[in-house]
């Protein structure tokens, strides 16, 4: 453990210890036994990639682990306090986010949050600098998404507003909800949302209900009888949901033991959990090795490409326990923004069969990316995303160019698909060294 890291651990420590259990801000939580084996790649964590910013500096707030940093990634100032919102591009061009706000001055330092604004600010990049350009209304942890009459919806816990642009007018009313004589998990707060592939919209609440919505705007009505949430003790809340071509994925915080979970679905109602962490502190690294050391990162938000896949994690991320981030003082908060590797394009024929004796795999060439001649593939494994993950699942038995494409061939029996599989799952290195994955769904599969 280097000087920095220990000083840090013990900061921590410190401060566990020197407020009432009912204010602590984190606990130690125990990770199974099984998670060292696991492979590089396997977690979720292992897709953040080295932030990108050109502005590095020390003159800021911020204790000394979280210096120097880039100042022109995300959104922060000496006069606001950031906190949750999502990012998403705007037919201009430009990236807008969403975020909560209140001033740094404020009387209850960042317990001020209560009474945030919401702040939408944009950016030349998807990763900043993003500057405020006007305040929509009270509210906190912001989300933002589009449905399908182009309307734009901006959720804060118990209240919405809407718009027919980014830019505005915005109106604000509250969305409606039917439990559906079932009882609704913690509370509706913290929502996030996602477009089914049929139509209409999902959504998860804090406690790990799931609903749904005919239009993303229309009343919302709870589909799950309790939580999807890993059956752990974590104290979860900040669910982030969304859906790619192949599968919904959602990723649930723990913020007590800051430890976050990540969850795969077909349908979005059943949920497999994958092992690994998904993120924790330590995430936010630069392209040297050096760190952002930031104490708690909460509210994480996916940025998608046309594809669905995760491109871009958004952070809230404070500098010290919250409590402790008083008025004019040296700790505050801020949104960052992490890229990921969005990982593989891959897919299997429509007409493979559960029981056909090899499977074969094509994995999609793209722009600046040749699969025959970026990936190592004696290094390839594909299968049951629980087997690959820990360094099992089949090796390809035989390659094909397919045009630009890669076609591969797999035993299916080495693949070991059980009936609640969905999905294979594919972890290869790069040339470079770095290990991507990609998921391909399976024709075969009808949800029980």
């Amino acid at each position: 453990m280097n000087q920095k890291s220990f000083y840090a651990v013990a900061l921590a420590t410190l401060l566990l210890f020197a407020v009432t259990p009912s204010q602590a801000q984190v606990t130690e939580r125990q990770r199974p036994t099984e998670w060292s084996k696991l492979v590089p790649g396997a977690r979720f964590m292992d897709r953040f990639r080295p932030m990108e910013g050109n502005d590095l500096r020390s003159d800021v707030w911020g204790a000394y682990y979280v210096k120097p940093r880039f100042v022109d990634n995300g959104i922060e100032d000496s006069f606001w306090s950031y906190w949750g919102g999502n990012i998403v591009q705007g037919e201009d061009g430009q990236w807008h986010l969403f975020v909560a706000a209140w001033l740094e001055a404020m009387e209850k330092g960042h317990m001020e949050w209560h009474d945030s604004w919401v702040v939408h600010a944009t950016a030349p990049t998807q990763h900043g600098p993003f500057r405020p350009q006007q305040i929509i209304g009270r509210g906190h942890n912001p989300e933002v998404y589009r449905t399908d009459d182009g309307t734009w919806v901006l959720y804060v816990i118990d209240g919405r507003y809407t718009a027919p642009s980014l830019n505005g007018p915005w109106t604000y009313g509250k969305f409606q909800f039917d439990p559906q004589g079932k009882p609704i998990i913690e509370g509706l707060s913290n929502l996030s949302f996602a477009r089914k592939p049929e139509g209409g919209w999902l959504m998860v609440c804090r406690g790990g209900g799931i609903w749904e919505s005919a239009d993303g705007l229309t009343t919302w009505k709870q589909i799950s009888d309790g939580s999807v949430y890993p059956k752990v003790d974590g104290r979860f809340e900040d669910p982030v949901l969304w859906r790619d071509s192949v599968q919904y994925n959602l990723i649930v915080n723990d913020w007590l033991g800051r430890i976050a979970y990540y969850l795969r679905s077909a349908d979005g109602l059943h949920w497999l959990v994958d092992d690994g962490e998904a993120y924790m502190p330590g995430i936010a690294r630069h392209a040297d090795g050096s760190k952002e050391d930031w104490f708690k990162f909460e509210r994480m938000r996916i940025l998608q490409d046309k594809e669905g896949r995760a491109i871009q994690a958004n952070f809230a991320v404070i500098d010290t326990i919250k409590w402790d981030d008083k008025p004019l003082d040296r700790h505050s908060s801020k949104n960052i923004c992490i890229p990921l590797d969005p990982g593989l394009l891959l897919n299997i024929p429509a007409n493979t069969k559960a029981k056909a004796s090899k499977i074969t795999v094509l994995i999609r060439a793209e722009k600046d990316f040749d699969p025959a001649q970026d990936l190592e593939l004696s290094t390839l494994r594909c299968g049951a995303p629980k087997e690959v993950d820990y360094g099992q699942g089949a090796a390809p038995i035989a390659t094909q160019k397919d045009g630009c494409d890669l076609l591969l061939t797999f035993r299916a029996r080495d693949m070991k698909f059980t009936a609640e599989d969905f999905a294979a799952k594919v972890l290869v290195q790069r040339k470079d060294g770095s290990t991507t994955f990609g998921f391909a769904r399976l024709p075969w599969y009808v949800q029980q």
